[in-house]
């Protein structure tokens, strides 16, 4: 064997090897179905048009804007088979069906299925549609730390008020992040200048309402030791509209999981969050001044 030749056996070798090993992969199962192609989402663009949800209910009532959490290609917090995007959309909808039950207010959802929403996308919709009240609806996860459980409720501030809720609060806003890349083209900048004007105008009428959660909650809903918590959350930004993020369990422990997909669970929140809402409105009715 010529020296060109040898050189030529030694570099294909390896090729033939590889090529050998994986058809005998696919051929065999060990590789499974779809194994070597790539997931592609389709992601917004900063051009890219708000798309506005249908609004339900009489048009006389007050209209609250309910925004499952995640999404799309970012499913949230997963544990124990549980996903979070699709814990958060079924809460939403019993909470959706029992206002218009109650006929407390109109309702719209920020998404009714399985799509990816920025957070600036989210608290523009209840801004456009004039939103009498922002609701986001999340679910959490401790890892390993399975003992961790109860519900929070967030309302926005610069400063976290705690650890928790500073790591919480990163790790929310890091879902506009998609291979390092910030996919929101809202700026530090006017981050600052919403959070500023939302404390000014609407941060009062937030607190009040996440107030009323817990007070309606107590022994129906469990709820973490801190329950009430503030951090610099994205999705609360929206300076003219009261606003709470709604941590709704932790789906790292088996109990809270169970309780949030069973629809007892689920009918559970919506019976007393749509009490709380319904006792927000009364209370925001009775202290405005007459037109």
């Amino acid at each position: 064997m010529s020296r060109r030749a040898h050189i030529l056996a030694l570099v294909l070798f390896p090729l033939v090897v590889v090529a050998a090993l994986v058809l005998f992969a696919h051929q065999s199962g060990l590789v499974g179905k779809g194994a070597g192609f790539v997931m592609r989402a389709e992601l917004p663009t900063d051009n890219s048009p708000i798309e506005l949800p249908e609004i339900q209910g009489d048009e006389s009532l007050p209209l609250v804007v309910i925004d499952p959490g995640h999404g799309g290609h970012d499913p949230g917090a997963t544990s124990q088979g549980y996903v979070e995007k699709r814990l958060v959309l079924d809460l939403a909808l019993a909470l959706r069906d029992r206002l218009q039950e109650l006929g407390v207010a109109r309702v719209a959802l920020t998404r009714d299925e399985d799509r990816y929403l920025l957070h600036a996308d989210r608290y523009e919709i209840a801004r456009r549609l004039e939103a009498d009240l922002f609701l986001s609806i999340h679910a959490d996860s401790a890892g390993d730390v399975g003992e961790v459980a109860g519900a929070t409720i967030y309302t926005l501030s610069e400063r976290a008020s705690s650890q928790a809720a500073a790591i919480f609060a990163a790790r929310e806003n890091a879902s506009d992040t998609l291979n390092g890349v910030n996919l929101s083209a809202e700026s530090d900048s006017v981050g600052n200048i919403l959070i500023e004007l939302s404390q000014r105008r609407t941060q009062e009428q937030s607190a009040r309402f996440a107030s009323l959660i817990e007070r309606v909650g107590e022994g129906r809903i469990e709820f973490h030791p801190q329950a009430r918590r503030s951090a610099a959350l994205r999705v609360l930004r929206a300076p003219d509209t009261p606003s709470v993020l709604f941590e709704s369990g932790f789906i790292s422990n088996e109990e809270d999981a169970r309780r949030l997909a069973s629809d007892e669970g689920r009918q559970t929140f919506a019976e007393v969050m749509a009490s709380a809402i319904r006792l927000y409105f009364a209370r925001e009715e009775a202290e405005s001044p007459p037109a």
